[in-house]
């Protein structure tokens, strides 16, 4: 089941940024200008992003099952509409339905792999489950371009459909999850406040450009996500049946990964971007040598990746957390000496090495967020983590543009980057030793983490 969720979550994930290389021949075929193509990125990454804190509520009503088949179908039906849209709104409209599945199948998947999995086996679980986030970014410029040098845009979403089919027979026969008998309503207050919020904040992060931004426009979507996100917190903190439950947060280990994990997301998340444009404008690399060469990154989460549970085991999450840290800082360092005329091998070490630490750095924490939750509180910690590493993804990105436009410099860009990196450093040092030891194996014999109950 837990592979069957990853893969759902590749193909989520994939798709938010797949489409990128297409966009002047989705242009040139749909008779539009290729910076209006963006709308139908901003509308799946929105639609994402803004329906996430819902699907928790969904899952406890109708039953995880049903609401990850649904979810599945929901998906494949919305690519079959995108491969045959005829016009730019239709395809917005269809990147929305997409964008709806997308968001109902991942966090609904991975509660159903949260509740069917001991804690001696969690860790075993996460690390499938985290493989998707790492490798999609990277593998979508490469795969998108392989796409559309060989075929039609509209390939791009065929692909989905066999892949959907699989995924529904596959789901039928394996996932499990009924209703609860929790019976809460719906936070509707709650559901707008939160979703209107996250939804205006990522309006204004995809509308900061290099160069062009309509600073109008960004400065009122934040200032509307400002006002919502506070009285959404306002809002959940009163209410007797919360959307999403925020004293669940006052489990440090979760609180940890909601702080450092999402600054962590944020920082990593913004590397194969400026790398792509890096090799590009600054290297006067073609699109395919940019996207193959980033593809390292993806090289170094991929062999690293059987043995980030037996370092946790044998160091414990806090120290791994805290030496991928420090490891993380001089990575960025290190891409910052990154220059045209380094010797190919050279680069490609370079990345490999950022891609290693990335792979490390993401399994860890993603154990660490639910090794002290339990029970109904594995809803509402799923779905306020989900919300806010969504955000985090989409603020990577944009903090990228805004810093290199800024700034002017990419090896400036990386080493502010790493600056940021080093604050969640400090938020790790915060942990306990034994912080994540009942999940991870590591050290048999500390006590098991306390929960804060203040």
């Amino acid at each position: 089941m837990a592979v069957l969720v990853a893969g759902a979550y590749f193909m989520e994930v994939l798709d938010g940024t797949i489409i990128t290389p297409a966009i002047p021949l989705v242009a040139s075929s749909l008779g539009v200008k290729p910076i209006d193509v963006n709308a139908a990125i901003s509308a799946y990454l929105v639609t994402v992003a803004v329906l996430i804190p819902v699907s928790g509520w969904l899952a406890d009503r109708y039953g995880i099952r049903r609401v990850f088949i649904s979810a599945i179908v929901v998906f494949t039906l919305a690519s079959v509409g995108c491969a045959l849209s005829g016009s730019l709104p239709m395809l917005v409209a269809m990147r929305i339905v997409q964008g709806v599945g997308g968001a109902m199948m991942v966090p609904v998947g991975r509660l159903a792999v949260l509740r069917d999995s001991d804690k001696s086996h969690l860790m075993r679980a996460i690390a499938v489950l985290t493989w998707p986030a790492m490798a999609a970014p990277v593998l979508a410029p490469v795969l998108g371009g392989a796409i559309v040098t060989v075929g039609s845009w509209r390939w791009i979403f065929v692909v989905n459909i066999p892949v959907g089919i699989l995924g529904v027979l596959l789901s039928l026969r394996l996932v499990r999850g009924g209703p609860t008998a929790s019976g809460r309503p719906l936070d509707w207050p709650g559901m707008l406040a939160l979703s209107g919020g996250i939804g205006a904040a990522l309006v204004a992060l995809e509308h900061v450009r290099v160069a062009g931004t309509d600073w109008s426009l960004v400065g009122g979507c934040g200032a509307a996500a400002s006002v919502l996100l506070v009285a959404a917190v306002w809002h959940l903190l009163r209410t007797d049946s919360p959307l999403v439950d925020l004293p669940v947060l006052r489990v440090p280990t979760l609180r940890i990964t909601v702080s450092a994990g999402s600054l962590y997301r944020l920082v990593i998340v913004a590397v194969p971007f400026l790398l792509t444009l890096q090799f590009q404008l600054e290297f006067g690399w073609n699109p395919l040598a940019a996207g193959v060469m980033v593809a390292a990154l993806f090289i170094g989460n991929l062999t690293i990746k059987p043995a980030t549970t037996p370092l946790m085991r044998r160091f414990g999450i806090r120290t791994v957390l805290l030496v991928n840290g420090v490891a993380s800082v001089v990575s960025f360092g290190l891409l910052a000496t990154l220059r045209p005329s380094f010797p190919l091998p050279v680069i490609a070490v370079i990345l490999y090495v950022s891609g290693v630490l990335r792979s490390v750095g993401f399994t860890a924490y993603n154990n660490l967020a639910f090794a002290d939750v339990d029970g109904d509180d594995l809803t509402h910690a799923n779905t306020l983590n989900a919300s806010v590493q969504e955000l985090a993804a989409g603020l990577g990105v944009a903090v990228g543009a805004l810093l290199l436009s800024r700034i002017g410099s990419y090896p400036a860009t990386f080493l502010v980057l790493g600056v940021v990196m080093a604050l969640t450093i400090v938020e790790s040092w915060q942990l306990p030793r034994s912080a994540g030891a009942h999940v991870s194996g590591a050290g048999k014999s500390l006590a098991t983490p306390e929960r804060c109950t203040s």
